[in-house]
């Protein structure tokens, strides 16, 4: 579900792509170096950009380095670390966890349970480090799996389990900025999950996989129907992300929110060979 709040490269001055993926690779080195390849394994763009934006937020110090990978043998990749690429760490783990287990618990996967065993120590060490983020996680990917394993009709409410576990994760501390973070977090988590459904459905559809958008699909609106809902959330989601006084990567926070986030949506409408207006081509 998560790996679609990325950039739209094309539309990033060189500068801010270079340092874009200097905080992806940040991301990554952090993971190899505590968790490993399996920790490696659950780096996401999604969680770069919370630590773009909460860095930018909180103005904590940036640490640059240059390093190698198997990625990129030859030449020296920099980095850029910040505590907030840590905590991002923590919560892809944790997540994987999560997802692992629910896997192994509702549908018995052998890959649900071999994930659950590689990350249960690690993920109890971040569980005692951020008590309230796992429990949101938990508990609304608990609930998650019950809505979609009953097959509700209505999209607001998986979603809103969604939403409700990004606000979670955004909420890095209880302070000023704590609300509106939360409400952007959720907005934000539904556009994803919405996003996934309208990506998943052609292929739900075929293998028989729920996915709530296909009780939509008869509806003579249908598109119109998901662009209303996608452009409902993430202008709710912008419009609080516009409350917080981002300086540092503000071209880069924004390229992601105003662009880089609707990249699956137009590459679906071109596969479909549908006229796009000049309204959808500003998305």
């Amino acid at each position: 579900m998560f790996g679609y709040v990325k950039i739209l490269d094309s539309e990033l001055k060189v500068k801010d792509y270079k340092r874009y993926r200097a905080f992806y690779c940040g991301l990554c080195k952090e993971l190899r170096e505590k968790y490993g390849h399996s920790g490696q394994m659950t780096l996401t763009y999604d969680m770069t950009f919370a630590v773009i934006l909460l860095t930018s937020l909180y103005e904590k110090e940036i640490r640059h380095e240059k390093c190698r990978c198997k990625m990129h043998p030859l030449k020296r990749q920099d980095i850029l670390r910040s505590e907030f690429t840590t905590y991002a760490a923590d919560m892809n783990v944790l997540l994987a966890y999560y997802h692992f287990r629910d896997d192994w618990s509702d549908e018995k996967k052998i890959g649900g349970l071999a994930g659950t065993l590689a990350f249960r120590r690690k993920a109890k060490k971040i569980i005692q480090k951020y008590p309230g983020q796992a429990a949101v996680i938990r508990k609304e990917l608990q609930e998650l799996s019950r809505l979609e394993a009953s097959r509700v009709t209505e999209i607001d409410l998986p979603a809103g389990c969604f939403g409700r576990l990004m606000s979670g994760l955004f909420r890095y501390k209880k302070d000023q900025w704590a609300e509106t973070l939360g409400r952007m977090g959720f907005y934000l988590g539904k556009f994803i999950y919405i996003m996934d459904a309208y990506d998943d459905l052609e292929k739900d559809r075929k293998s028989g996989s729920y996915n709530p958008l296909l009780f939509l699909n008869d509806d003579l609106d249908f598109e119109q129907k998901c662009r209303d809902m996608l452009c409902m959330m993430i202008a709710e989601c912008c419009g609080e992300f516009e409350k917080l006084p981002c300086i540092l990567d503000i071209d880069i926070l924004r390229n992601i929110l105003y662009d880089g986030i609707w990249s699956i949506y137009r590459k679906k409408q071109q596969m479909k060979g549908e006229d796009i207006s000049d309204e959808q081509k500003s998305l």
